[in-house]
């Protein structure tokens, strides 16, 4: 039996699911008071709470959301005990520049390893066939079982990094709570764009192992080749305001780099990160950004799950 099977079994006992694996069509089929009618497959919104109450009693049940807590308050603090830094507000904000720099290669690792598999996982177990099924839009099961998952990484997240945070706070004082609060804030807009990619992935792969092999080239891709080509973009041409700002907009790790340097107020000797803070996009438009990243993946998932045939 494998572990997904163990979930599935455990959450079976939940009022939510049936004893087959599948949803509640008593909660799905909703019925409309004003009217006296039986919708069938329930509102939009009934259908989107079960699906994503669901995927989160698995997560819990799975001890995901322990592990997830665990891997960032570990390596949170110990980045935060060793670092090394004063006490006093500059050493809290040299801290939160250093636990920036983990959180750019460390919460997107995460993110796609918890969401590479949300889709084509249950079509190699068989599950989403049962899903499919169901009396439940299939654009509603992938944005729910998105939502659920997203829950589960962003409570992991401030946990975790709120942890370290504390102790910050303990070390350092108050001094540069502001710009920690920031930086916990954008780890977790990151960490949703790319369990939001990770999604969109496993909607279109085929076999899981594809959607890993295609997960990690996005990692590669987003922390690591991405900022190569653009600071050589950079150095090599004389790049008007729009481009570099274009640059930072196509990477979500450029604009979470942007948003917490842009809090710690970034010198010049950030290398690319500082090039992109100085670009002059506004601290609305890079949030933005980053919701963005969040949301259009799981939409064009949501319009790639109703071709796919199981």
């Amino acid at each position: 039996m494998t572990d997904t099977d163990r979930r599935i079994e455990d959450a079976a006992a939940d009022s939510s699911i049936q004893p087959d694996g599948g949803y509640d069509t008593a909660t799905a089929a909703a019925v409309d008071r004003k009217t006296g009618r039986e919708t069938g497959s329930g509102d939009w919104y009934r259908q989107l709470l079960v699906v994503a109450e669901t995927e989160y009693r698995l997560a819990v049940r799975g001890r995901w959301a322990i592990a997830l807590t665990v891997i960032f308050a570990a390596f949170a603090l110990g980045l935060t005990t060793f670092s090394g830094s004063s006490v006093s507000p500059e050493g809290f904000e040299r801290t939160v520049a250093s636990l920036a720099v983990l959180a750019v290669y460390l919460v997107p690792l995460v993110a796609l390893a918890v969401s590479y598999d949300a889709v084509v996982g249950r079509e190699e177990t068989g599950w989403l066939q049962t899903l499919f099924a169901l009396p439940v839009d299939r654009a509603w099961l992938v944005v729910g079982t998105a939502l659920g998952r997203a829950v589960v990484f962003a409570s992991a997240t401030i946990i975790g990094f709120g942890v370290a945070g504390g102790f910050l706070v303990r070390e350092h004082g108050l001094g540069g709570v502001d710009a920690y609060v920031i930086f916990l804030l954008a780890s977790v807009g990151l960490g949703l764009a790319f369990l939001a990619v990770g999604v969109l992935v496993s909607t279109l792969a085929r076999e899981k192992t594809h959607a890993l092999g295609v997960s990690l080239l996005v990692w590669a891709w987003f922390v690591l080749v991405h900022d190569l080509l653009g600071l050589g973009l950079i150095a090599a041409f004389d790049l008007p305001e729009t481009a570099v700002s274009a640059l930072l907009l196509a990477n979500p790790t450029g604009v979470f780099r942007a948003l917490v340097l842009g809090s710690l107020g970034a010198s010049g000797d950030a290398g690319f990160a500082s090039v992109l803070a100085e670009s002059g996009l506004t601290t609305g438009v890079l949030v933005g950004a980053l919701l963005a990243w969040a949301a259009l993946p799981i939409v064009l998932a949501a319009l790639a799950i109703r071709r796919r045939r199981v």
